[in-house]
């Protein structure tokens, strides 16, 4: 998976990386093999004593994920006493004198929230803050009672001036586009880069919005990466919708907009391709 014409990174996602309990061997083979950067996105509470068997300069940042200032925000969210752990497992991290980031998911339970977050932050020695938009499939998308995804106004006029006001704080911000007028241009990430989300049984998909289904681009066969044949999302890729990502109308339509003529208002951007903040100018990123 490594070109060496190229700079690849390694993220470790889950489920929670840091329950593996051969986790440490994978972060230092695959600083063996060369990677140029590689990150554990975790909840912060660093099972398996990772702290104390890996070394800094092997992992380069162990991404922390928070969704709120405090514990009553973040833990009707995540789970009662997990603000605590996180928080005290930031501290620790930071004390070992490894790098963190924090991701915040934002959605209707904690959009309110999130402008605490640029001094939170600061007052934790945070120094990369990465805000991610909900993505809602299955049932839960269906429940109209509970939406928890945010309106596209609701969006413009939070995330953008959070971010600024994080970057003034000297904090490197990445976030989604998530929306696009309709004359911007839709690019896929799938298209225009290389994303390859493995899983253990040997799936490696493109897109993570297809990771509930039978779509996934490549096999393993041999250790070996190999083309599946069609139709896998690779075909859906190709195709051009006025709603932007066929993927977002295909599983999770609900953050759509149409007017009366049934034409959409808006296209949804690719989740991949991204807006960063280092403290300086916005540019978009793949």
């Amino acid at each position: 998976m490594i070109d060496k014409e190229k700079e690849t990174n390694l993220i470790f996602i889950g489920g929670e990386p840091t329950l593996h309990p051969d986790l440490h061997l994978l972060i230092k083979a695959a600083r063996k093999m060369g990677y140029a950067s590689i990150t554990v996105d975790t909840n912060g509470f660093f099972f398996n004593h990772i702290l104390e068997k890996v070394m800094p300069g092997e992992v380069d940042y162990f991404s922390v994920g928070l969704d709120g200032s405090c514990k009553e925000i973040n833990d009707l969210i995540r789970g009662k006493g997990s603000y605590n752990k996180c928080v005290d497992g930031i501290k620790k991290a930071l004390s070992k004198g490894f790098n963190l980031s924090v991701i915040y998911t934002v959605s209707q339970l904690n959009i309110h929230d999130l402008k605490n977050m640029p001094s939170f932050l600061k007052r934790l020695g945070i120094r990369r803050f990465f805000i991610q938009v909900i993505g809602i499939r299955g049932r839960s998308a269906q429940d109209e009672k509970h939406k928890l995804q945010l309106t596209r106004k609701q969006w413009a006029a939070v995330v953008p001036k959070v971010a600024a006001r994080a970057a003034r704080f000297g904090i490197h911000v990445t976030y989604p586009t998530v929306f696009l007028d309709n004359s911007e241009r839709f690019e896929c990430a799938a298209v225009v880069a290389e994303n390859y989300f493995i899983f253990p049984n040997g799936r490696v998909y493109q897109c993570p919005l297809c990771e509930d289904f039978s779509l996934h681009s490549y096999v393993f066969v041999q250790n070996k990466l190999t083309p599946r044949p069609p139709i896998n999302e690779r075909q859906l890729f190709q195709l051009s919708i006025p709603e932007g990502c066929v993927m977002n109308k295909l599983i999770q339509p609900g953050n759509l907009g149409y007017d009366k003529q049934g034409r959409p208002k808006y296209k949804i951007a690719c989740c991949l391709l991204k807006q960063e903040i280092n403290p300086g100018t916005p540019q978009l990123i793949q």
